[in-house]
């Protein structure tokens, strides 16, 4: 396959690059996490003023027409940034799933406007960040519903990454709630963009672990020198490079919808978790027993990584559609070079 982005694609993934850089520090992280706030007010509507919620919002809805291609780098970005907004969902996942249901009841325009849907998908035993959503869209065996807060009742439950509260809901159905009875691609785009931000997740670890190496010292020179760490943060810098294009190209085949095209999501969300998983934990060994402490800022994209690793779908779920996927083909000797790709 031959990708590469265009240079609008590139434009605007920078200037969202940029924007998060700017209002999504450590240090903002630390108080936010302190004040115990779910989301950072002047961050999300920023967010909201340059139009990234409504990214892949048809335009005769307000929204930009755009495609998962285009929003691919933005969650790479907030996942570098380790955002605590649900930016990539909102947009990814939560304005697809509005835009194609006949009876969204005006949330797609509310959503556009910075109001928070959350989304309990089957797929998922708990609903992210429920305590703060403006309205829940829930499932009902094959049935959509969307709720009022009012109407159902949380229960914490316990995460890994206090910024990705999850809780288990309690509601009743009933025929004036319920909006659709299909959920389509939403688990794949879910999952898809939950491994674009690991992507991020894993090289902002790699980045803190060579920052550090080279200003520790020991023995009268940087730690980066020596060759067992360079070997460390060699390997798991290939594991994202690695893993990088096959998030890519599952991002350009999301739209045809075949067991082909599910089973690169698949094979996108079991790379980039386990380059996630090797670059956090190089991360922390880079910085010794510093990289267990709270005070170092390793901990937050971490925490991050581990629970996207399990989010729509686990690592088993998906190696069970990528082998669903080489079971549905043709193999042997006389297929080894067969170009059927189907």
């Amino acid at each position: 396959m031959q990708f590469a982005f265009t240079e609008d694609q590139l434009t605007i993934t920078q200037a969202a690059r940029d924007m998060l850089a700017e209002t999504c520090t450590p240090g903002q992280l630390r108080k936010q996490l302190e004040a115990g706030k779910p989301r950072d007010d002047a961050r999300w509507s920023t967010i909201s003023e340059m139009g990234l919620i409504g990214m892949l919002a048809p335009e005769n809805a307000g929204g930009l027409g755009m495609t998962m291609v285009d929003l691919i780098g933005i969650a790479e970005a907030a996942g570098y940034v380790g955002l605590p907004e649900p930016l990539v969902e909102q947009a990814g996942v939560v304005v697809p799933l509005l835009a194609r249901l006949d009876d969204n009841r005006d949330w797609l325009g509310k959503v556009l406007a910075g109001a928070v849907v959350a989304i309990g998908h089957p797929v998922n035993p708990f609903v992210a960040n429920a305590d703060s959503a403006d309205a829940l869209l829930l499932a009902d065996g094959d049935d959509i519903h969307l709720i009022a807060p009012g109407d159902v009742t949380l229960t914490r439950a316990e995460s890994f990454d206090p910024f990705r509260r999850l809780f288990s809901v309690q509601w009743t159905p009933s025929a004036s709630t319920k909006v659709g009875s299909d959920w389509g691609d939403t688990a794949d785009r879910g999952a898809l963009l939950a491994a674009a931000e690991m992507i991020g997740l894993a090289q902002r670890s790699i980045d803190l672990a060579v920052a550090y190496a080279k200003d520790r010292v020991q023995f009268g020179k940087p730690i980066g020198t020596t060759q067992a760490i360079k070997h460390m943060i060699a390997s798991a810098q290939v594991k994202v490079e690695f893993a990088r294009p096959v998030v890519h190209a599952a991002a350009a085949e999301l739209p045809v919808g075949t067991l082909a095209a599910r089973a690169r999501i698949a094979h996108a969300k079991i790379a980039a978790g386990s380059a996630a998983d090797v670059a956090t934990r190089m991360a922390v060994q880079a910085h010794g027993a510093m990289g267990m402490t709270w005070e170092v800022d390793l901990h937050f994209f971490l925490k991050r990584a581990f629970a996207l690793n399990y989010a729509w779908g686990t690592p088993t779920q998906h190696r069970e559609t990528v082998m669903a996927r080489v079971e549905s083909v043709r193999t042997g000797p006389d297929a080894t070079f067969a170009a059927e790709l189907s």
